[in-house]
């Protein structure tokens, strides 16, 4: 998927005018409107954040807390970016922070490369599944700088720039991200498809 796919998919100005309208009634206090926003995030801010943590109990507090934002702080989204790129730079802070508190990260890291270094199988051909799941063990030994470019480009389907204002870096460090981790994908499913052939 190229740069101009994602551009390509871009929600439409009618889409952006609706959720500016969704925002000017939380900011009134419209509980109904905040609720139609959280259904529409509250997924894809889930999986994202999942991609930084490992604990489901610290995902779901990350999340709580980024939407709880837009309920309490809805006066600060000026609408300089689409409310998207603020939430899930709102996230991604929150989750960066969160992962410090995370019980053995580090460890757990270390263990998913051991995983997927040595882990095989005995069964011939790959399934859909399969790749899914070698896919998943590879985005494990990424650094979560690296996972949440990769999350946000091929899962969000958003651009570079707005990736660079979501991870508060430049563009060229996001692509510097994206160059290095898709070398470590490259290695590690390698690794993930030659054990199940």
């Amino acid at each position: 998927m190229t740069q101009n796919d994602h551009q390509a998919r871009r929600p439409t100005a009618r889409q952006d005018d609706e959720e500016m309208g969704l925002v000017a009634a939380v900011r009134a206090r419209d509980l109904r409107a905040f609720e139609q926003l959280y259904r529409r995030y509250q997924p894809r801010l889930a999986r994202f954040v999942g991609s930084l943590l490992r604990s489901p109990g610290l995902v779901e507090e990350v999340v709580n807390d980024t939407l709880m934002v837009l309920w309490q702080k809805a006066s600060d989204f000026t609408g300089a970016s689409r409310l998207s790129t603020w939430l899930f730079a709102i996230a991604y802070r929150k989750a960066v922070r969160a992962r410090a508190r995370e019980p053995l990260a580090a460890a757990e890291d270390a263990a998913m490369l051991a995983e997927v270094a040595d882990d095989s199988s005995a069964d011939a051909g790959l399934s859909r599944d399969r790749t899914r799941q070698a896919l998943q063990r590879a985005m494990g030994v990424l650094s979560a700088e690296h996972r949440a470019v990769v999350d946000l480009t091929y899962f969000h389907e958003i651009g570079y720039r707005e990736i660079a204002e979501i991870l508060g870096c430049p563009v060229d460090t996001v692509k510097t991200r994206m160059f290095h981790a898709r070398r470590h994908l490259r290695r590690a499913m390698a690794g993930e498809l030659a054990d199940w052939i």
